[in-house]
């Protein structure tokens, strides 16, 4: 008799997790110009357990994890995932709203980038405001976690013209990160 439903779902779930975690390692070595033999080395491994975890074909325990990547110059974190709701404003669009407003690297949210046809330089503030209400109005979720940073959406939102039924969408998320931050309107 064969694995269950259930076995084989989970089975499926931890090849796919030490594939993404052997990217990971790839990832951090390669940005750390270091080769295999050289990240095994520095971080207590040998380089062919070092390739079976880039590879996917064996799982490395939490530490051992945690020791490869500060090795190449990076540390493992827990951040909260981010869900999206989809809503439908008065005039029938839908836009997303997140469970929960994340900060970007600073290249992120000062860079540039194209929306709708337009460029917008994120540095800028009437810019960013500019594409801030694009996002908010009618940005799908991935848009909205590339080019939203929750700090800057937080210091602008007064400012966006937005319709009221979005606005009211994403007020309780605002009003929570100022109140997170101690931040008295």
């Amino acid at each position: 008799m064969g694995p269950s439903p259930v076995e084989r779902v989970l089975r499926q779930e931890v090849a796919l997790w030490a594939e993404r975690g052997g990217l990971l390692f790839k990832q951090a070595r390669h940005a750390a110009s270091l080769n295999q033999k050289a990240l095994a080395s520095v971080s207590g491994t040998s380089r062919t357990t070092l390739s079976a975890y880039e590879h996917g074909r064996k799982s490395p325990t939490l530490e051992t994890a945690g020791r490869i990547l500060d090795a190449a110059g990076f540390r493992l974190v827990l951040e909260a995932k981010v869900e999206f709701a989809a809503r439908v404003s008065g005039d029938g669009r839908t836009f997303h709203v997140p469970s929960r407003l994340r900060r970007l690297p600073v290249a992120a949210a000062l860079g540039v980038v194209r929306l709708r046809g337009h460029v917008h330089d994120l540095a800028d503030r009437d810019q960013r405001r500019a594409a801030y209400t694009t996002l908010l109005c009618e940005g799908g979720p991935q848009e909205l976690l590339d080019h939203l940073d929750g700090v800057l959406l937080v210091e602008l939102f007064d400012e966006l013209e937005l319709p009221p039924d979005i606005r009211a969408e994403w007020r309780p998320l605002v009003e929570a990160a100022r109140h997170e931050a101690g931040v008295i309107n």
